[in-house]
């Protein structure tokens, strides 16, 4: 796969704050705000642990998946992490 985009669901240590995010470079993405180095929501509120990620070919599709997943309910994002990603 070349140059894939990622959906990607992140959370602080204690997992009250959840966030939603796409990027072409997850590796990079988790890196930034687990080091202080991009300032905005992910920093402020030390969102710095992946709990869920999906991979796309085309970033249309990843913006699209984005998207969906922030117009869900948070218990439903949960879900969708538990079922990926149960530990």
């Amino acid at each position: 796969m070349k140059n894939p985009y990622y959906v990607y669901i992140a959370a602080n240590k204690n997992n009250t704050v959840i966030y939603t995010g796409m990027t072409n470079n997850i590796v990079r993405r988790m890196f930034e705000p687990k080091n202080k180095i991009s300032l905005g929501f992910t920093s402020k509120y030390n969102i710095n642990k992946l709990l869920y990620y999906e991979i796309f070919n085309l970033p249309q599709e990843a913006i699209q998946a984005e998207k969906k997943i922030k117009g869900w309910l948070r218990k439903k994002k949960i879900e969708l992490v538990q079922t990926k990603n149960p530990d």
